[in-house]
């Protein structure tokens, strides 16, 4: 009987691995699709690859700061910009030089380093037109800032804490940071593997009618 039970134990693993590692493989090949065709698909460009995912991320030997892996398993080279940050009298915080998450897109947008160098890859095809935002960003939506009720000051409750959404993780758009002390990043309004293409520029919302900005905003 015992035996019958570790067996069927056993099985029972093998199957929920068998599981993770099907849904982790339909997750990538879902990611690889949306980015195809994208603009972030660099893939067909003659930058010495007809990789997609590789300009930004590695399965092996990424970025490390202080040694320490920078996530997510990141291979793009990182800039080392100093940025002119957005001010204004009416910002309820401080707008700081761009944290992590931001700085990953940066690494590209600030124009400063090419799209592609990754990896031991010294490139040299910059970002061009509107998507080059510089290291002034002082003319652009803040990056960087903390989320408190105070700053953004959505229509109703149910905006933020309806339909699920609660534990800082406002209408489907992501704050990153930690448990109470959460920030407001580019990706917070972007997604960068296209997972939303109904929306122009990879935004997470509909910029039609200004809906992405009163979500946050609402008046």
């Amino acid at each position: 009987m015992v035996r019958g039970n570790s067996r069927l134990f056993s099985m029972e693993k093998m199957g929920k691995t068998i599981f993770t590692f099907l849904f982790l493989a339909l997750l990538t090949t879902a990611a690889q699709a949306a980015i195809t065709g994208s603009a972030h698909d660099f893939s067909g460009l003659g930058y010495g690859t007809d990789e997609s995912c590789i300009f930004c991320h590695s399965p092996h030997n990424a970025k490390t700061d202080n040694g320490v892996a920078i996530p997510p398993l990141w291979y793009h080279t990182m800039s080392t910009a100093n940025y002119t940050t957005y001010t204004s009298p009416t910002l309820k915080q401080t707008a700081l030089q761009p944290r992590g998450p931001s700085k990953l897109c940066l690494s590209c947008h600030d124009g400063s380093v090419a799209i592609d160098s990754f990896g031991n890859n010294s490139g040299s095809n910059f970002i061009t037109g509107s998507a080059n935002v510089g290291a002034n960003l002082a003319d652009d939506h803040p990056i960087s800032i903390r989320w408190d009720h105070a700053t953004f000051k959505a229509g109703t409750c149910s905006n933020c804490h309806g339909g699920g959404m609660h534990n800082m993780t406002y209408t489907g758009l992501p704050f990153y940071g930690t448990a109470g002390n959460k920030y407001l990043e580019c990706g917070t309004c972007h997604e960068p593997h296209n997972k939303y293409p109904q929306y122009p520029k990879m935004l997470r919302k509909d910029l039609a009618g200004s809906y992405i900005c009163l979500f946050c905003h609402g008046k």
